[in-house]
């Protein structure tokens, strides 16, 4: 769903996604080929929210901010499912994992990993590619070139995934038996250690 609010309309890239079961409100800009996922909300009632093109803001997701403050995902910034993005700003190509919290002027730098659970506390500014765990937060060490790869390619799927959503997603009855001749589901994606294996 995308809502008016306050003579704000989000504005959203003809080439992104945004799933009918998210919540689009207010004073929001989304760039190109950006996938939001069911359950995610992005509340731009308070302040500006800027996603810039290829982020991904993944299911169940909520992005939004204190009064009079505005924040940017920048280029290519992936949010795992259930995380939450309160005021904080990310940097390009970073990954937050699942279930993190990202605390208002918090600072996650370019190519920054942040771990599943993390919780970062407000006004934390993380170093560009510092690999973060932990509650509090704590930088464990640097990003490779390598997991910097693995994490790239991750996102250019969801960065393929508006258009595929586009051709081919479509609310349907279910079936009530498994079918004999089921497709196969495509097997496009290597795992961290497959992806090392792979390029060493």
């Amino acid at each position: 769903m995308i809502y008016k609010f306050k003579n704000h309309i989000p504005v959203i890239h003809e080439s992104s996604f945004v799933h009918p079961q998210a919540a689009v409100t207010g004073n929001v800009i989304i760039g190109k080929d950006c996938y939001i996922g069911p359950g995610a909300a992005i509340r731009g009632d308070w302040g500006e929210i800027i996603l810039e093109d290829g982020v991904n803001v993944q299911e169940n997701c909520t992005v939004h901010m204190f009064p009079g403050k505005s924040i940017v995902l920048k280029t290519g910034a992936h949010v795992g499912h259930g995380a939450i993005i309160h005021g904080a700003n990310l940097g390009e190509n970073c990954l937050i994992g699942m279930n993190s919290v990202i605390m208002d002027d918090a600072e996650i730098g370019d190519e920054c990993i942040v771990g599943a659970m993390t919780f970062v506390k407000a006004e934390t500014k993380i170093p560009r590619r510092s690999l973060v765990i932990g509650n509090p937060a704590k930088i464990i060490k640097e990003v490779s070139d390598e997991m910097i790869a693995w994490k790239t390619a991750g996102t250019r799927l969801y960065q393929q995934l508006p258009a595929d959503c586009h051709d081919s997603l479509e609310a349907v009855e279910p079936l009530r038996e498994r079918p004999e001749h089921r497709p196969e589901q495509e097997d496009f994606y290597k795992t961290l250690n497959e992806f090392k294996h792979g390029n060493e």
